[in-house]
Formats: structure tokens, sequence, C-alpha cells
């Protein structure tokens, strides 16, 4: 395992996970640079012990001098969200796939020691059998899993054809402090909370019974650093991070307290549960918040 100082890019590290990942690494000692065109990120979320730098991932010329000597590179921009990307396929795509590609070109240039991938659970789309695990085949339902799935594939092509050391972390349902509650397509957990905030009802998609394997920030942020630190990840490997718990969106309601009301089901993946062995075995990495300390630290 490598824990000596590095010098590491948090490509997306203004925005949620980007930027609580960069806390972590500044708290460690390495010396961290942030790359974000601030599209979905907030200035005010980047520590200020790091190097922020406004550049955008589509502009490969643009981001390939940041990659100089950096050994660790985190990869967490994108346009994020399912519908979203329903409504903006050519737009989402240029990010989330023409901007990988890009970031995986300027860390190969740049003889970039290991790329770990923010990867989504939303390339497994709809499955017949729960927990989700690596092997099961991608089933992407949204140009976004679809999109999310390619960068997968890009980080296992440029191990095996250029050498560079990948892996990437599949995210379930990630929530903690600086979630995004704004728009439609907010996280229920954070949604609840303002709607809370706001003193009204909760609203619950459908009878609220469908289940969602929630992660909190902190797990996240440990899986990303253990990815990066351990010596048995960087051919490409592909590892949920999820929970490994299946919560209903009630059981959350429950827990965020309040009075609720039920709107029109949409459509969505029923079930989410991860199956985490693979990240136990390879990256020794499993979730210790419960999702009750983790909504009772939000509150």
């Amino acid at each position: 395992m490598d824990t000596t100082k590095k010098k590491v890019l948090v490509v997306g590290g203004a925005g949620f996970i980007g930027s609580h990942l960069t806390d972590a690494l500044v708290a460690a000692g390495h010396e961290v640079h942030v790359l974000d065109n601030l599209a979905g990120g907030k200035k005010e979320n980047v520590n200020s012990q790091a190097i922020f730098h406004l550049a955008d991932i589509r502009n490969l010329e643009e981001i390939k001098p940041l990659f100089k000597d950096i050994e660790w590179v985190f990869h967490l921009a994108a346009l994020p969200r399912v519908p979203y990307s329903i409504e903006h396929p050519v737009e989402t795509n240029d990010t989330n796939v023409s901007g990988t590609l890009n970031v995986l070109v300027a860390a190969k240039e740049a003889g970039v020691k290991k790329l770990i991938y923010s990867a989504s659970s939303s390339a497994y789309g709809d499955q017949p059998i729960l927990p989700l695990v690596e092997t099961m085949p991608a089933n992407p339902k949204s140009p976004y899993g679809l999109q999310k799935y390619i960068g997968e594939l890009y980080c296992r092509v440029f191990s095996m054809v250029y050498g560079l050391p990948t892996v990437s972390l599949r995210y379930f349902n990630v929530y903690g402090p600086r979630y995004n509650a704004e728009g439609a397509y907010a996280l229920v957990i954070g949604k609840f909370i303002e709607q809370k905030k706001r003193g009204e009802p909760l609203t619950i998609t459908g009878d609220g019974e469908q289940t969602r394997d929630f992660t909190n920030i902190k797990d996240i942020v440990r899986a990303n650093i253990l990815a990066a630190e351990s010596n048995n990840v960087g051919q490409g490997e592909v590892m949920n991070t999820g929970g490994g718990n299946g919560v209903s969106v009630n059981r959350i309601a429950e827990l965020v307290g309040g009075e609720v009301i039920h709107i029109p089901a949409r459509l969505e993946p029923r079930d989410s549960l991860a199956d985490n062995s693979l990240a136990k075995k390879l990256i020794g990495w499993e979730p210790q918040v419960k999702i009750e300390d983790g909504i009772a630290e939000l509150l």
C-alpha cells in the first residue's frame, strides 16, 4: 500500500463528492490540485489549501498542462442525473464521454501513476436479481447510465492498450453534507431535508417502498483513497462502492420526520442493492456509516 505524500489532481473537485475528497487528501498531507469548470460545483466548496484551476475537461489542450507531474488523478467531473441526460443527450455526452476521454489522454501523456474513475450504478439499469454484482452485463436505461459505462470501458482500454493504471468505482446513492438539493433531480435525502426545513410535507413518489442503496460520503471518500493507495488494483477493475443495504424511501422519510404526501410514481428501477464484496477483497473497503447516523448528522 502506497501512502507517501503525492501531487494529486481532483477533476470535478468543486462538486459534492469531489470537494469532500479534496478535504481528505489535503488532511492527509498531499499536494492537491482541483480542476473544475464550476458547471455543477461551487468555488466555496474547494478547500483553501488546495490549488484551484478553472478549466473544462471538454477542452483537451486547456487541461493538459494541469496533469504535469501528477501521480494520482481522481476523475469525478460529470453532468449527472438521469432525467437531465434524457433531455440533453448531446451535451451530457460531451462532458461524460468526450470529457472523460480527454482526462484519460491527458493522464496517459503525463505519465500519471493511477487514475480513479467515479462510475455509476446506473450502468446496471434493470437487473432480474439483487444484489447487483460486477459480473452482471451492463444494461443502462438512460444516456447518463450509458455514458458512465462507456467511461469505465475507456478506463479499461487505457489500462490494457496504454498501460495507464485505472480503477472504476461504481457509486450508488451517495449522500452527506453539501448535497445538491436543487432541481427536480435532487437525491431524495437532500430533497426531504430541504422540504422539512421549509415546513413542507415530504413528497414520496409512488408507494415509497422502492429501495435504494444509500452510501455516506465519508465511505465514498475512503473508497477513493484506498483505491489510489492499493497495489491490488490498476488494471481497469470495476468495483461497487455501495452500502450493501436496501433502504426504502418510506424509511428515509421516517428518519427525516414530518408529514408525507404521495405523488405519482416515475420511471425508475424499483430497487437497488450493491454486492460490495469485491471492493472488500481488493482494497479492504467496506461501508462504516449507518444510514441512521448519516441522516442524523444532516439534520
